[in-house]
């Protein structure tokens, strides 16, 4: 596998017609988006910010493909590092079709409460800059996938699965003709920096606000029973031994369960954000990482705090039912 350079694009060519786009979310190789051509014929899957647009747009020209050949952009779900760019992106194609999850469908065609609501996290200036203009996608270019929903690229048949537990609205893309799957964040995050001599290191995703450990476990079993031979993942790139990667992930589900029911008083999320501080760093010593403590937070202390936070909103969602 060969990195490719150009002036705003990096991308990696992976086979069967499937590149990678870094979308230099915060830093390279932490975010991608997909390009698949199949003949005269291409999708995208996930979009990455408004940044990323002139990149995809770089990428087809190269590619020998004009925006009218663009079929299909695909968001695994709305969180904004994977949908952030749909709108600008279907501006510029004017033949593609949206195909999101249908409880995605209405954030991406009505994104002011998306955008209200990172605004409040992270003050309009931080938002501005991450990530640009958050556009409508309209609703007769929008195709609401239910789970199994089929369809063609060029005679290439792609499936969406519903998989919950790191969102309600997350599907995945199912390619039989790679044997791949375009997992989203289902089956977490590998951050290239974080391989040894042992493999690509795994990392549970539990960021705010719908973590399900239950659904999560179900969606990683459904997709194993396809035997997939690798998995795409938006964060970061293809990994191989699927099996291998899903055993890993059901551990650590239940490993972040028993670390929130663990946690108590005032300060619980610090008390979680420390515990998974922690738990990696022993994780990635027994991996064989070179990283120093301080090397490791600077790759994994964004995601972290996310997940502290999304293990505290499941515990007062947990706390409300009982």
């Amino acid at each position: 596998m060969r990195w490719t350079n150009l002036v705003k694009l990096s991308y990696q060519d992976l086979g069967q017609g499937i590149f990678c786009i870094d979308t230099f979310y915060y830093r390279p190789n932490l975010d991608g988006c997909y390009l698949i051509q199949q003949g005269d014929q291409a999708a995208l899957i996930d979009a990455g910010t408004s940044h990323v647009a002139p990149a995809v747009m770089e990428l087809l020209k190269l590619r020998g493909l004009t925006p009218e050949q663009v079929k299909y952009v695909i968001p695994t779900h709305v969180h904004l590092d994977h949908a952030g760019g749909t709108g600008q992106l279907m501006a510029m194609l004017p033949e593609a079709e949206m195909i999101i999850h249908p409880r995605g469908a209405r954030h991406m065609n009505h994104p002011e409460k998306i955008i209200a609501g990172t605004i409040a996290v992270y003050g309009e200036e931080i938002f501005k800059e991450r990530y640009g203009a958050i556009l409508p996608v309209p609703e007769a270019r929008t195709i609401a996938a239910e789970d199994g929903f089929e369809f063609s690229l060029g005679g290439r048949t792609l499936r969406c699965i519903h998989t919950e537990g790191h969102a309600r609205h997350h599907l995945c893309i199912w390619d039989q003709q790679s044997r791949g799957l375009f997992t989203g964040d289902t089956f977490g995050i590998s951050y290239r920096e974080l391989d040894s001599d042992q493999g690509p290191f795994m990392f549970l995703p539990s960021t705010p606000i719908d973590f399900d450990p239950e659904a999560w476990h179900d969606s990683l079993e459904r997709l194993c029973r396809l035997d997939p031979t690798q998995l795409y993942l938006t964060h970061f790139c293809r990994i191989d031994q699927p099996a291998l990667r899903a055993k890993v992930l059901h551990k650590e589900i239940d490993d972040y369960v028993a670390i929130a029911l663990n946690a108590g008083g005032e300060q619980r999320e610090q008390q979680i954000h420390q515990e998974l501080t922690h738990y990696y760093q022993e994780q990635l010593r027994q991996h064989g990482s070179p990283l120093s403590s301080a090397e490791i937070d600077q790759v994994l202390g964004m995601d972290i705090a996310l997940c502290a936070q999304g293990l505290e909103v499941w515990l007062k969602r947990r706390e409300k039912q009982k």
